[in-house]
């Protein structure tokens, strides 16, 4: 069975009948599937033989690490660290897993999930739920990653003050020697306070203790910023001044936004919904812009993984010709279905 078949019974099969669920049920019976799917043999042979090529041309090396190529899978989807072997098997060239704090925390009361199916949105107020990182490191050391895995952390929402630069410390090291690379989400608008975090004079305090601690550890492991893309311009100058300045390896650019820009359903709707980080495709425009302007500010120098909104094969190469050395996807893996990593790389791959 072909690719575009493949794609075709995702969108008129298997998502309408996912999209049928609860969007939480829906990724846990997914997450659960693919756990199920690695024990059954030769299961995870076959997605690889289904979703999964190989194209050396679009190999590149960034922050030191050798991507096999450039499009990555978001933060948010395997949250705890456990089906990243699995969901590489998808073609992806990098998983990125978390947020992960240091304590296990249930996140925010539920329904704290919501799709936007007419927009191809999804907003969520999750809360940054998770199992911890202990959690995250026993699922690291039971399977050994076979995809270059990046470890987004976070501070706990219970934490205060000092506390918040020490759960970032803690869960720093705790995770160092079983990830590639880091991603400090310090954007995450469902976290109370977290997002004022990005400044500077708060970010620095953070950002230091996590750079000293690195220069304590055998192998370099890259730290990149995840920023948000409701900061003005005046923010970003600030937050990038320091980062060419300290020795920070790149930004992800971005998170989701408080905002509703390009939503097509009514208000009412979107009151309904409540407060929440809106991702998908409404948030595009938004992050291709705020990457074309971090690479002209940075002049290329700063390391750039552009993420929001990548919908179609199209808007992931605009989105590398913007500045962005990788790319990262997740609304539109669950929109798109399967293959849609394939689908980009294969478009991206011109030789």
């Amino acid at each position: 069975m072909c690719k575009i078949e493949i794609n075709d019974m995702y969108k008129h099969l298997i998502r309408p009948i996912l999209f049928k669920f609860n969007p939480e049920t829906a990724h846990q019976m997914t997450m659960k599937g693919l756990r199920i799917l690695s024990h059954i043999p030769l299961g995870r042979n076959i997605v690889r033989m289904i979703f999964k090529r190989e194209h050396p041309d679009l190999s590149r090396e960034v922050f030191g690490i050798k991507f096999p190529n450039p499009v990555g899978l978001a933060g948010g989807l395997d949250k705890n660290g456990e089906c990243y072997n699995e969901l590489s098997d998808f073609g992806f060239g990098f998983v990125e897993i978390g947020s992960l704090t240091v304590r296990p925390q249930p996140g925010n009361p539920k329904p704290r999930l919501f799709r936007v199916i007419k927009d191809r949105a999804i907003i969520n107020r999750m809360g940054i739920n998770n199992l911890g990182v202990n959690n995250a490191i026993n699922n690291l050391n039971r399977e050994h990653p076979e995809v270059i895995v990046a470890g987004n952390i976070a501070p706990n929402s219970s934490s205060q003050g000092e506390q918040v630069a020490e759960d970032y410390r803690n869960a720093f090291c705790l995770l160092y020697d079983f990830v590639d690379m880091f991603v400090i989400n310090i954007s995450c608008p469902n976290v109370e306070g977290l997002t004022s975090l990005q400044d500077v004079s708060s970010l620095s305090d953070i950002m230091d203790s996590l750079l000293d601690l690195r220069t304590g550890f055998d192998d370099y492991k890259p730290i990149l910023l995840k920023l948000s893309p409701d900061l003005a311009h005046s923010q970003i100058d600030e937050i990038l001044d320091y980062a060419m300045l300290s020795g920070i390896d790149g930004v992800v650019a971005g998170n989701t936004s408080r905002k509703r820009d390009g939503l097509t359903i009514p208000q009412e709707k979107i009151d309904e919904i409540g407060k929440g980080g809106m991702s998908g495709a409404p948030l595009y425009a938004k992050n291709l812009e705020m990457v074309r302007y971090i690479a002209s500010k940075t002049g290329g120098k700063l390391p750039i993984v552009g993420v929001g909104g990548i919908m179609s094969p199209e808007q992931a190469k605009e989105m590398l010709a913007a500045g962005a050395s990788l790319i990262e996807i997740y609304s539109g893996f669950i929109y798109e279905g399967p293959g849609f990593v394939e689908k980009i790389l294969k478009s991206l791959d011109t030789k």
